[in-house]
């Protein structure tokens, strides 16, 4: 047996392989240590990363609170929308743009765009792209027509946007929310939109839950979830309805008479609420056409005019130094020796001898020069103005209200400023002072918000209620200015005749005010005014309050009162039925339906037996169905009818679409609520297009588009819109149509 001879090398090498192997495990135990100390990977949280791993995260969406009126009817609510995306990845076989010019030549007329811009955004070197702005927002219509098209690559992603159902209403006081292009989140940009952002905003929340690689949510794994934060509902004093009297007949004033500007307020004297206001020019809120960012009813203070003598003539009563049947000269009035003569408006011609009850109904500044200067003093006149509250802001909730001016520099002033010169104030102080004219000498502060509602707990997180803002006069003053000012209407020698309302008493004033110069002075020439009224009915007990301006109206030889009585006696008339305040008188000439009569329970009655109910009444009956038998009513029973409004009666499950061109906005409204009709509205006036044909079978749920315009189209623009429509069908169905090969 030979011995076993040791290798020096073989020692050698296993020495240093096992040192090698202790300095490995070494480093590993180290590292190991570390990570269970750190729980850190090259800066990496291991938890997290596994986190990501095995657990997903999912929105919770909430949505913006809703603006509403004092009805509860949407003002301003979010809504269903879509943005326009395009695959561009190929590696996505048949489901990438193959073509981006037949796919631009067709999308881009859908969207608004050029056809080389839609190619260049859909060359682009991206996997996924974009339109812009004009691919956000996407209506379900629109979606629908670009979805028949049926392009490769075109898709959409389901979003939210703030939307506007009335379009251009009471603009300047909602204001409106756009959504920011880098957060994603909607935020108020102007009005109550903005102003009241921290109620309106809304915080997603999300429910994030342990999963395995493939996403599925594990059974016994861990799971939070923190509730979206939806925002608050606001709550306005503003009424749908005599809003939409206002913004009909601002329309119609607006279009024959393209004034510089409209102001309009109708206010409930009771309390200080708001009920309607609004402005020309104005925007729709939806497409945002907007470029004057003031609301003028808080914002633009003016010299008032004539208006300004009701207050006036309230401080000389309630100092016990006005006589009505007392006389004075009219025609011109010296306040002093180096001062212009006051002149009365026909040209300081005047009437000769008039008593002051006259002079209030033919407008008479000598009149009022005489009040402020002899009779009660301009210092006193200067404390009453204080009193109602001229000398300061009305507080109401908006924002921007303007500071206004009571020039009180020279006698002269002061004196003018009785009949509404060397004065800027604002329509809502207008209001505010006529609330204590209207309500037995207490003023009411107004204001817009009734309340907010945090709707996630049912709770009422802020409660407006009205507030007096002072007592400037007594019920007594109250009472003997309405009766004054109520002949200045009805009496044969008043300004106001052109706003006498058939079956009321109203008491108010007009008011005609110069426009101040660039380089001072006045505006020449007659169009170059403020024309205006603030009335009040009915007079022995108001229930409304209505303030018209109109500034530089294209008159072309006509009366300023033309355009102020269109909206005021429209507004005023068609609200006071509304609240069914019965009338001061009833009128013999007319078969109208009387005001605060009720709608009959029609239903359940044939339609012979419906007509036979109401065939004294001057309804405007609209039948919705083929059977015998009325199955539902739209408005409902007991509701009061305004003169020639729609009723609309279902007679069958089965109904079919109306032509319904013509209609007003608010009568389409009826219709889709009564068979609960999706509705989408563009621009204002009356409807000149419809998507749902007549003669459709109508179902439950189904999207009505409607277009609006201020004038109906003639029956020639009619045709040539439906060659136009007819030659768009027959290039698509060309398009359409599979090319000949050529041999």
């Amino acid at each position: 047996m030979r011995p076993v001879i040791k290798n020096k090398n073989i020692n050698r090498g296993a020495a240093i392989l096992s040192l090698i192997f202790a300095v490995l495990f070494f480093i590993v135990f180290a590292r190991f240590f570390y990570i269970q100390a750190t729980g850190e990977v090259h800066g990496e949280a291991l938890v997290e990363r596994a986190e990501k791993m095995y657990s997903k995260t999912r929105t919770l969406e909430a949505y913006r609170g809703k603006i509403l009126d004092r009805n509860g009817e949407a003002i301003a609510e979010d809504t269903s929308s879509y943005k326009l995306i395009a695959i561009l990845d190929k590696e996505l076989k048949g489901e990438h743009v193959v073509d981006p010019e037949e796919t631009a030549e067709k999308l881009a007329p859908l969207i608004g765009m050029q056809e080389k811009d839609v190619e260049r955004i859909l060359t682009k070197k991206a996997k996924q792209v974009e339109f812009g702005a004009n691919g956000r927002d996407i209506s379900q219509t629109l979606k629908q027509k670009i979805d028949d098209l049926k392009l490769q690559g075109i898709k959409f992603i389901r979003d939210k946007k703030r939307f506007y159902p009335n379009g251009t209403f009471a603009s300047h006081l909602i204001g409106y929310a756009q959504k920011d292009i880098d957060t994603g989140e909607t935020i108020g940009m102007f009005g109550i939109e903005k102003s009241l952002e921290k109620y309106l905003q809304e915080k997603d929340g999300y429910l994030r839950y342990e999963s395995d690689q493939k996403g599925w949510k594990l059974p016994n794994g861990k799971e939070e979830i923190v509730a979206p934060k939806n925002g608050d509902n606001v709550y306005l004093t503003i009424d749908q309805k005599i809003q939409t009297f206002l913004e009909d007949s601002m329309n119609e004033v607006a279009k024959q008479y393209k004034p510089e500007k409209i102001i309009a307020v109708v206010a409930d004297p009771k309390t200080g609420q708001i009920l309607a206001m609004g402005q020309r020019p104005s925007f729709d809120p939806n497409k945002r056409n907007i470029n004057y960012y003031y609301n003028d009813i808080v914002s633009y203070p003016f010299e008032p005019g004539s208006t300004m003598k009701i207050f006036s003539l309230a401080a000389a009563i309630e100092e016990g130094v006005y006589n009505g049947n007392a006389s004075f000269p009219s025609g011109s009035y010296i306040v002093s020796k180096n001062a212009k003569a006051i002149r009365d408006h026909n040209g300081g011609r005047g009437w000769g001898s008039i008593t002051f009850n006259e002079g209030v109904q033919r407008s008479s500044n000598v009149a009022f020069s005489i009040i402020a200067k002899e009779l009660l003093g301009t210092d006193r006149l200067y404390d009453y103005y204080s009193k109602f509250g001229f000398d300061k802001k009305t507080g109401i909730d908006l924002p921007n209200e303007a500071k206004t001016v009571l020039n009180s520099g020279t006698e002269v002033d002061k004196v003018i400023s009785a009949f509404g010169q060397a004065t800027a104030i604002t329509p809502i102080q207008q209001i505010q002072a006529a609330t204590a004219i209207a309500n037995d000498g207490k003023m009411m502060k107004p204001y817009v918000i009734d309340k907010i509602v945090d709707i996630d707990n049912e709770k009422v997180v802020e409660k407006h209620k009205p507030e007096v803002a002072g007592e400037p006069i007594s019920a007594k003053t109250s009472k003997k200015v309405l009766d004054i000012l109520e002949t200045v209407v009805s009496g044969e020698k008043g300004t106001g005749k052109p706003f006498r309302i058939e079956g009321y008493e109203v008491a108010g004033k007009t008011g005609t005010a110069q426009i101040a110069a660039p380089n001072g002075g006045y505006l020449r020439g007659n169009d170059n005014h403020i024309f205006s009224f603030l009335g009040m009915a009915p007079k022995n007990d108001p229930q409304l309050i209505v303030y018209v301006a109109v500034q530089q109206p294209k008159l072309n030889g006509g009366a300023g009162s033309a355009p102020v009585s269109m909206i005021f006696n429209t507004v005023m008339k068609n609200s006071l039925q509304y609240l069914q305040i019965k009338p001061t008188e009833k009128s013999k000439k007319t078969s109208k339906v009387e005001v605060g009569e009720k709608l009959p329970l029609l239903r359940e009655k044939t339609l012979k037996e419906a007509a036979e109910l109401v065939k004294d009444k001057n309804f405007n009956m609209v039948v919705l169905g083929d059977g015998e038998k009325i199955i539902d009513q739209f408005p409902e029973a007991e509701t009061s009818i305004i003169t020639n409004d729609r009723i609309l009666l279902q007679t069958s499950e089965k109904v079919k679409m109306p032509d319904i061109i013509g209609w007003s906005k608010r009568d389409v409204m009826k219709l889709a609520n009564l068979l609960e009709l999706e509705l989408e509205s563009n621009g204002h006036g009356f409807v000149t297009k419809q998507t749902i044909k007549k003669g459709s079978v109508i179902k439950k749920g189904d999207k009505l588009v409607i277009q609006l315009k201020d004038q109906l189209p003639k029956e020639e623009d009619e045709k040539e819109e439906q060659k136009e429509e007819q030659k768009k069908e027959q290039k698509e169905e060309q398009r359409e149509e599979p090319k000949a090969e050529e041999n």
